[in-house]
């Protein structure tokens, strides 16, 4: 990587350290001394045992489980930063907490997600570099710069490779009406036809498959969407492709690997022969399947830091 100077800073929270020391080792930069730990009443105290007057600092910090932790975390480290008189901070949240909560959809409903933005922006920090929001919208819930990343390269590359020699053999299938756009983008990519998963979703984390729109009859599926949390939607989905609509092979990719809940039994379950998931948020041991393939994210967030660092443009990463 080629920086302008060398008071570049990269510090990390406790919530994703190996995709931080992906980024780090993409960078050729090391770690910065900083550490994070809890008091015995569970408050957080945070140690940064070097100088950053006047560095581009970057705080690497996904908020996943434990999302309140992980935020608080975030935020205290920022403050420390800011307290310490760095130049420029700007909070690396390869996956943001909250997204989902982004407008209210019933009387007397917080909206979370702004709520964070704020937090964020009171902390200290100067601008945030994400990946993949649930809701774009919240792009306009900061009111300081926001670069966003789009993970459907790395599965692109990847499918690409996959099957290169049997295009006319794959559909990409949107699970459900929101995930159209992204669905479209990546059959563009591949040069393949689409089809959508209508569903109807009950209560929360809770859906019913009704309609396939589209040919998915003898073809091999992929299915993408940005986040999978309980995998209700994704599996009912992938088995109403091969009960209903006779597709071959299912496959799927997603950026955020949520896996709450009965997500892991119902990947294991369903008829998904593969699933690609970004490594935005960890995937524990207790987690880890055959069915589940992680790919790393590390060199796009990698280069989008060397780009702000120097000043240049970051929008061609945004594609």
């Amino acid at each position: 990587m080629n920086f302008n100077n060398s008071k570049i800073k990269i510090f990390s929270g406790n919530s994703n350290k190996n995709l931080s020391k992906l980024i780090v080792k993409d960078l050729n930069l090391k770690m910065g001394a900083c550490t994070a730990s809890k008091f015995s009443d569970g408050e957080i105290s945070v140690s940064i045992t070097e100088s950053v007057r006047g560095c581009d600092c970057f705080v690497l910090q996904s908020t996943c489980h434990e999302v309140n932790t992980n935020i608080m975390e975030l935020l205290i480290v920022i403050d420390a930063l800011k307290r310490a008189s760095a130049g420029r901070i700007t909070a690396v949240i390869p996956y943001f907490g909250y997204a989902r909560q982004d407008r209210k959809t019933k009387a007397r409903d917080p909206i979370s997600s702004r709520l964070c933005a704020n937090l964020i922006s009171t902390a200290g920090a100067d601008r945030v570099l994400t990946m993949d929001l649930h809701a774009p919208q919240i792009q306009g819930f900061f009111n300081i710069p926001l670069d966003h990343l789009v993970g459907m390269a790395v599965f692109i590359e990847h499918f690409k490779k996959a099957f290169e020699k049997n295009k006319e053999e794959i559909v990409v299938v949107a699970p459900d009406i929101g995930s159209v756009t992204r669905a479209r983008n990546l059959a563009e990519k591949l040069d393949v036809s689409i089809a959508i998963v209508e569903k109807r979703r009950q209560k929360a984390n809770v859906s019913q498959v009704l309609n396939i729109i589209g040919n998915v009859e003898g073809k091999t599926v992929l299915m993408a969407d940005d986040m999978i949390d309980t995998a209700g939607t994704l599996c009912n989905a992938a088995d109403a492709l091969i009960k209903i609509g006779k597709a071959k092979k299912i496959y799927a990719c997603a950026t955020h690997g949520v896996l709450s809940g009965p997500a892991i039994e119902r990947i294991k379950n369903s008829s998904i022969e593969k699933l690609l998931i970004a490594d935005t948020i960890p995937l524990t041991k207790e987690k880890a399947t055959e069915k589940i393939e992680v790919i790393t994210v590390s060199h796009i967030f990698a280069k989008a830091i060397e780009k702000i660092h120097n000043n240049e443009s970051v929008s061609s990463l945004f594609e």
